[in-house]
């Protein structure tokens, strides 16, 4: 299991195939709350830490994360 911190916050989450599936806007509790289809702005504020949850986002838990570096990468078998 990897834990999720706010160090993800602003990065590009990934499938294990490489397919971009968002950007974490988030991080609460381990729980990290990702926006399927992030503007420009809402980069911009998430990597600042202006972006919070809202109801599109979708919760990535980090049992779901195979590793996360420059990308939170997941998982091959979800």
């Amino acid at each position: 299991m990897t834990e999720l911190t706010d160090d993800a916050v602003g990065k590009t989450v990934v499938g294990a195939n490489g397919k971009e599936l968002g950007v974490v806007a988030s991080v609460e509790g381990g729980t990290a709350h990702v926006d399927p289809n992030p503007s420009l702005a809402e980069q911009v504020m998430s990597k600042i830490g202006w972006e919070d949850a809202d109801d599109e986002d979708y919760r990535v838990t980090g049992d779901m994360v195979d590793h996360v570096g420059e990308e939170v990468v997941l998982q091959g078998d979800l």
